[in-house]
């Protein structure tokens, strides 16, 4: 009697195991049967959030499925990182972030994730064109007039950083690092107050967001001295890329991903990489983004996994060089 008992748990443990693969399988055939929650860890209304509502609305248009923006900014991104790292790995919890993904780690005792084991890249949404900046009084008229100032003045002039490990502040300590320059950091929670000090000479040097700094800059707010793009912009044809400039060693380039849990299967991570390169296609979504210099290109999940690791040996580096302590 024991030996039939103990077969029939068998074979009710062998069925169960079939019927719940069966369901995992159905799950991802049916994917997406339920909204997609994404979550942009930084102020809305920002560039982060511009690019996600542009790339994920068109994913969840062509899915025929709800798409839920959510900006739960705090900790420099690292509140709503966590957040998605924590989640459920089934398809539903995206996350739309810049390269503070790959390096807060390295800057936050409590960051909680780390980037290689606990998130997958399914696509590249925009790469993050920005633009040097200086208050138009400032006697200079090139990136190279002002590296020269600032070598004679060590810590005189400061630095809006709009966040530890952003990809402004990570641009900016390259550029120093290459230019061989000190300017006193002086932090804000974001892009926007740190330009308006900007324009009332209160900070002397920044790095912005192009799509943020151009009305500024056509306004005459603020002077630029050079753009950190791989060519020169068609709205500011006179200012040269950072290479042009002579600080070629500095010319990087962020970008803000996708991503989600790692442990989400490999069927749902193809599904939604193609889902999101269709959305990159899309004419509307070009346009968009185009309007914000800012444009997206479209990556197989091989391509990002290198993508990811590169960026994060760089900017580990980067972070190593200009001694940024564990916050």
């Amino acid at each position: 009697m024991r030996g039939i008992t103990t077969a029939i748990r068998f074979a009710a443990a062998i069925a169960a195991a079939l019927l719940g693969g069966s369901a995992s399988v159905l799950a991802e055939d049916n994917y997406p049967s339920r909204p997609i929650h994404i979550i942009v860890p930084y102020p809305a209304g920002g560039i982060v959030d511009i690019v996600a509502r542009a790339v994920t609305e068109q994913v969840g248009r062509d899915f025929k499925q709800t798409v839920v923006v959510e900006a739960r900014p705090g900790g420099n991104s690292n509140i709503g990182t966590s957040a998605v790292a924590r989640s459920e790995p089934d398809g539903y919890t995206w996350l739309v972030t810049g390269p503070a993904v790959l390096v807060n780690p390295d800057l936050y005792n409590d960051a909680g994730w780390t980037a290689a084991k606990d998130f997958r890249c399914v696509g590249l949404a925009v790469w993050n064109q920005s633009v040097a900046l200086v208050h138009p009084s400032m006697p200079v008229k090139t990136i190279g007039e002002f590296v020269e100032l600032a070598r004679k003045q060590p810590g005189v002039f400061n630095f809006g950083n709009p966040g530890t490990g952003s990809s402004i502040d990570l641009s900016a300590q390259k550029l120093f690092q290459v230019a061989g320059i000190k300017l006193t950091n002086v932090g804000y929670k974001g892009q926007p107050q740190a330009l308006i000090d900007l324009m009332t000479n209160l900070m002397h040097f920044e790095i912005v967001s192009l799509e943020l700094a151009l009305p500024h800059i056509k306004a005459g707010s603020v002077k630029p001295l050079a753009v950190f793009t791989e060519k020169r912009v068609a709205d500011l044809p006179d200012v040269p890329t950072i290479a042009e400039a002579g600080f070629a060693e500095a010319a990087y380039v962020p970008w803000y991903g996708i991503y989600v849990p790692s442990a989400t299967p490999t069927p749902l991570l193809t599904k939604i990489n193609a889902a999101i390169s269709k959305a990159l296609e899309n004419p509307d979504v070009q346009r968009q983004l185009s309007l914000a210099n800012i444009p997206g290109k479209p990556m197989s999940l091989d391509e990002l996994a290198v993508l990811m690791k590169t960026d994060q040996e760089k900017l580990t580096t980067v972070i190593k060089t200009a001694g940024m302590a564990l916050q």
